[in-house]
């Protein structure tokens, strides 16, 4: 049994929302403030929140608001045409043969055989006798605001928003139905349900909720106790549930002897957690481990009685002398094993069918390789799930968020749920294995794409922005590229006695991915994750040999994202295209200029009457000057003395003289003066950056 789907709406940003959940564990990623914590807060309210303290004002949709407004100033609707509104929250439970269905069985609408699901919806929301009555309080506040204003011309009159926020608790309810759900269409029908509260049915039996929040409360303050205090709570809820008797009688036997005979037994009753603790740090033999060691200090004899010592050599030192991303890995793991005890339940209780846990941002205070084995282990400690010795188990499943490409990197792309904002006041869930429906069946497309985005480029899923750049001459100089662009908009506005409007390239959330000659196998992947998307790239003329050659003398290209990406058009044509050509959009299969689209592709552009072939070629042709200055310097090149000859142009000195790539790129870099002067960018990559500026 697990929850298939949570959909969501007028929560935050979470207006018309909808995100799929994995059986074992969904990592939700994306960018701040795309609904991550809002995800969690709104579970959390509906499962575990009280009537009183479930929800205000602030948590509903901007654009619920206005609706609210139109809704309350405007005229009363017919009873039979008004569907209550307010915040909603629907799970889409699916089941199997194999589960124990006595739970669900009280909720469930049909008894049709192939129907496997079960929709439980949690309302915050404004019922029809509600409506009449805020209308009328709303009447009697406007009235009431009216005769304020009358008295005292300088009374600032308060508005609906103001009279929402102070009133609206005393009528949105709280409710929770079985909704009936059509499995064919796949929609729920929300007209038909039992009323959980008039049937005083429970839900609690079916599913239990736990987080742990980003807000750790680990420190690493001299006296601070979160670990060993963690650590007293795992032992309370291993006696509460009466697992590992045959430990924790021998620990009561030995409470009353020494420090020495408990610390033994903590060894061996710790033993899980520690090992652990081991794994997720992915530390040496020789480096720090913890160990548990009793403390009975005040003769508190059932809690408060451990303490978590680090173990160095043949010393052990206090745990708020480690490092702090340290302390919150073991206290991560401390708390998911609290968890896991408390959904375990006591042994005359049943756990509940489903078991769902959120961990919100585990990277916090932890360095990139810590973050690495954490990921790499969690599914494996997740997959044991809910495991009792009377052998009622459950599976446990785990919803994920972070922040973190290193996590993303090191995890399942069939598990990432990737959030972002259709608009300003909505946000959509996609899951990545989409992308699989968007490629061939075994495209080796996807699969490539599938492995080079979960090994090194993760970081464009929290980007604002993305470069595509093929190779490393690009890579080392793209982010000088754009310091120089600031620089010479800067010096440019400064000129004309304005400010410059738009946020420094360098000031921006940009991603640059190193593609290769493979940016038109990202063209699905850009598309799908929506961001504005600069790719500069190459011509790559050719001859009638098909051999590289001048632009020119060159009859056709060989750059097969120029093919795509302008629909194979001429060589000719690719050389007469502007800027605004180059701003593209998809148009069902086809990709056509738009200049508000979202992508643009960039490529060498004439210049002082020359199109150059490559981007060597385009900077020798413009900063020749430059080069032949320092060529005795430049590290990079070879046959320096072609530098002398006028007749030998930018293609053969970028042919001949180039010795490696890489160190041309860094030697610009190196004889690059203070305030990025002395050279210029080649044409084509300065109207792309403006345009991504």
């Amino acid at each position: 049994m697990k929850i298939k789907k949570i959909k969501i709406e007028n929560y935050r940003l979470l207006k018309r929302f909808s995100i799929d959940l994995e059986e074992i564990m969904s990592l939700v990623i994306g960018k701040n403030n795309t609904g991550k914590t809002s995800l969690l807060t709104v579970i959390n309210s509906f499962l575990n929140g009280s009537d009183k303290s479930r929800f205000s004002f602030d948590d509903f949709n901007i654009d619920f608001k206005n609706e609210l407004r139109a809704l309350i100033e405007g005229d009363i609707p017919q009873q039979e045409d008004y569907k209550s509104v307010g915040i909603k929250l629907k799970l889409l439970i699916e089941y199997n043969e194999d589960d124990n269905l006595a739970n669900l069985s009280r909720v469930m609408m049909d008894l049709d055989p192939e129907n496997k699901f079960i929709v439980l919806g949690f309302e915050y929301h404004l019922a029809y006798e509600s409506l009449e009555r805020i209308k009328q309080k709303y009447a009697e506040f406007q009235a009431n605001e009216i005769a304020k204003l009358g008295k005292d011309e300088n009374y600032r009159q308060r508005d609906i928003f103001y009279f929402l926020k102070v009133y609206q608790g005393e009528f949105f309810k709280s409710s929770r139905k079985s909704i009936e759900y059509n499995r064919i269409d796949e929609i729920e029908n929300d007209d038909n349900f039992i009323d959980l509260d008039l049937e005083k049915i429970s839900t609690k039996d079916i599913i239990s909720f736990k987080f742990i929040s980003a807000k750790r409360s680990v420190t690493n303050k001299e006296n601070d106790k979160t670990l060993s205090g963690q650590t007293s709570e795992i032992y309370n809820e291993t006696e509460k549930t009466d697992e590992q008797n045959e430990k924790i009688e021998q620990f009561k036997e030995e409470l009353i002897s020494t420090d020495y005979a408990l610390s033994e037994i903590y060894e061996t009753l710790f033993e899980d957690v520690v090992e652990k603790v081991r794994l997720f740090g992915g530390i040496k033999s020789d480096d720090s481990t913890i160990k548990i060691e009793s403390s009975l200090q005040h003769r508190e004899l059932l809690s408060g009685n451990t303490t978590v010592m680090y173990k160095h050599n043949d010393t052990t030192l206090p745990e708020y002398n480690n490092g702090l991303g340290y302390m919150n890995l073991i206290s991560m793991i401390f708390q998911i094993e609290i968890l896991i005890q408390e959904f375990k339940k006591s042994k005359d209780e049943k756990p509940a069918d489903i078991n769902l846990l959120f961990i919100e941002e585990p990277e916090a205070h932890t360095h990139p390789q810590m973050q690495y084995v954490f990921i790499k282990n969690i599914k494996s400690l997740l997959d044991q799930g809910i495991v009792r010795e009377d052998g009622d188990n459950r599976k446990l499943q785990t919803v994920i968020t972070t922040h973190s490409s290193h996590i993303v990197s090191e995890s399942n792309f069939d598990d990432v749920k990737y959030l972002k904002k259709e608009d300003e006041n909505n946000v959509i869930a996609k899951n990545l294995i989409d992308l699989k429906n968007e490629y061939e069946i075994d495209s080796p497309q996807y699969q490539f794409l599938k492995q080079y985005l979960t090994i090194s480029r993760a970081e464009i899923f929290f980007a604002d922005k993305a470069i595509l750049i093929e190779g490393d001459t690009e890579r080392i100089l793209i982010p000088t590229l754009m310091k120089k662009l600031d620089k010479d908009e800067e010096r440019r506005f400064i000129a004309l006695g304005q400010k410059d409007p738009e946020l420094p390239l360098s000031s921006q959330n940009i991603s640059i991915i190193e593609v290769g000659a493979y940016s038109q196998i990202f063209e699905k992947f850009i598309e799908f994750i929506g961001i504005k998307s600069l790719i500069i790239t190459d011509l790559d003329t050719v001859g009638d040999d098909a051999k590289k050659c001048r632009v020119a003398v060159g009859t056709n290209y060989s750059n097969d994202a120029l093919k795509l990406f302008f629909n194979n058009a001429t060589l000719n044509q690719l050389k007469g295209f502007t800027i605004d050509d180059k701003k593209i959009s998809k148009n069902e299969e086809t990709w056509q200029s738009d200049s508000h689209g979202n992508l643009c592709v960039v490529y060498q552009t004439e210049e002082n009457d020359v199109t150059a072939r490559s981007f060597e070629d385009a900077f020798i042709q413009i900063n020749r000057e430059f080069i032949t200055g320092k060529k005795d310097d430049f590290r990079g090149l070879k046959n320096r003395d072609f530098f002398d000859v006028e007749a030998n142009d930018s293609y053969k000195l970028a042919e001949e003289c180039v010795r490696k790539k890489t160190h041309f790129a860094l030697d610009i870099l190196f004889h690059t003066d203070e305030e990025f002067t002395n050279w210029v960018i080649p044409l084509y990559i300065k109207e792309g950056l403006l345009w991504l500026k």
